[in-house]
């Protein structure tokens, strides 16, 4: 595949260096989820901004492969300003198209995790609301 080699490194810098890493105080909304797959877990926290609906701070940690924690670093860089009624619609397009790479199909869940547990932290809040 052309251009894997770049991509490689970039999903390896944010495997060592994940960005957004941490914990949110005060916090919106916060999800863990799990691939039972493979044992992968993350934890998401997201802040709203006042109008409820878009996305002001975002941090969250987990355990993981480089897959699933590359994936939640760079979606945590692309969720702040981004709205609810967004984050209810990305996909798993979307989610492959950040890490710039197909995946195999065994590290598929891996890499479309962070966005389930985005979306249904999502979904939890608004159920709630």
């Amino acid at each position: 595949m052309q251009g894997s080699g770049m991509y490689q490194e970039v999903i390896l810098d944010h495997y060592r260096n994940p960005r957004r890493w941490g914990r949110l105080s005060p916090v919106t909304i916060s999800h863990t989820g799990a691939n039972s797959s493979c044992g992968d877990e993350l934890t998401f926290d997201l802040r709203l901004a006042e109008d409820s609906e878009t996305i002001d701070e975002v941090a969250f940690t987990g355990e993981g492969c480089a897959i699933s924690i590359a994936s939640a670093s760079l979606l945590a860089e692309e969720l702040p300003g981004m709205t609810l009624s967004k984050v209810r619609d990305l996909d798993r397009k979307d989610a492959l198209d950040l890490l710039g790479i197909e995946p195999t199909p065994m590290r598929i869940p891996c890499a479309v995790l962070a966005e389930k547990v985005v979306q249904d932290g999502v979904e939890s809040y608004e159920d709630d609301e």
